[in-house]
């Protein structure tokens, strides 16, 4: 097995998911000003030096995602999170976009490409070399009831997530490909189905004519839902059922594993929506979480309150709850 297999295979692991912690600057700085902290590196590490070294994390977390100033900042003059990490058994990876930007003029708050594929190689060879063993690339793709995503946006973000995930592996890094329909609207559940599917599609057709190797990817989609504005919130079950039944519909058999983003839901509702999933059928892919503020939201209040003590608590807290949901053995909170 190739070493990009056994990596993508690690990280979907049986009770396992990922750990995102790949907040860009101005985003982890409106988080920090949200618990009244200020926004600078010292803080930044702060935080971050404490979720990373969570005591027997590595039990439930198979991989963190890592923003590029966290990869290769060096604290307390010894200290490499992706050293630290591998030397707990958890495999360390990078964020390498470099965000969503405006595809068409006329709706630049509508449409967005994502951009980063300039140099990437290059990026991507320096990465490794602080010990990233995994990259993740987000697009962002926003539906309207009736009109938006046009067919020329999703296939340019199809393109360069396909692009993107064969950079990855000439170098031996497992790409995480992550096309992300927003659900801040009020779209139903089926159009949310109609959407996501449609990208998943156009993104694995593109990664084939780049001749990805589908065993060596993990793919990090939203859950099925109906928009957080819509008149009709669907059920846990209904989300669990519509969700599984477009990725059946979408996704190669051959993908290890699917791990899904949280995407603005609750802590509660990310947690339950996985577990009902994973009660309910048996599917060719471990289906696992990538959650970031899902996670991290309780640590990071925590931390402000109370310390890093309380905060480590306050993660491991939602870490074992979901990977008791990414095995169907959630019981309730």
């Amino acid at each position: 097995m190739s070493k990009i297999r056994e990596v993508a295979e690690a990280l979907v692991a049986h009770g396992k998911g990922i750990l995102a912690a790949d907040e860009s600057t101005p985003t982890m700085g409106s988080r920090l000003h949200s618990v009244g902290v200020e926004n600078g590196l010292a803080s930044r590490m702060d935080y971050r030096t404490g979720i990373c070294t969570a005591p027997d994390l590595g039990q439930y977390i198979s991989g963190v995602i890592l923003f590029e100033e966290t990869l290769q900042t060096q604290v307390d003059g010894d200290f490499f999170f992706a050293k630290y990490l591998k030397d707990q058994g958890i495999i360390p990876g990078i964020k390498v976009d470099k965000g969503a930007k405006p595809f068409n003029a006329k709706y630049p708050n509508i449409e967005k490409c994502t951009e980063g594929l300039d140099g990437l190689r290059g990026s991507l060879e320096g990465y490794a070399a602080f010990g990233a063993q995994f990259a993740k690339w987000r697009a962002v793709i926003n539906p309207m009831p009736n009109t938006f995503p046009t067919a020329a946006c999703m296939q340019a973000n199809a393109q360069a997530l396909a692009r993107y995930a064969q950079l990855c592996q000439e170098v031996d890094i497992v790409p995480i490909v992550e096309p992300e329909v927003l659900l801040n609207n009020n779209i139903s559940i089926g159009r949310c189905a109609d959407i996501t599917k449609q990208i998943i599609w156009r993104t694995f057709d593109e990664m084939a004519k780049m001749h990805v190797d589908f065993r060596g990817l993990v793919l990090k989609p939203n859950m099925v839902m109906a928009g957080y504005q819509s008149e009709y919130p669907a059920e846990i079950e209904q989300v669990a059922e519509r969700t599984v039944r477009c990725m059946e519909d979408a996704v190669p058999a051959s993908v290890p594993g699917i791990a899904f983003l949280s995407g603005g839901q609750t802590n509660e509702n990310a947690t339950a929506h996985l577990n009902a999933m994973n009660m309910m059928h048996d599917l060719p892919w471990s289906l696992t979480f990538s959650y970031g503020r899902a996670l991290q939201g309780p640590a990071l209040k925590a931390w402000a309150d109370t310390g890093v003590e309380a905060s480590q608590e306050a993660l491991m807290h939602r870490v074992k709850l979901n990977s008791l949901a990414s095995m169907g053995k959630f019981e309730g909170e």
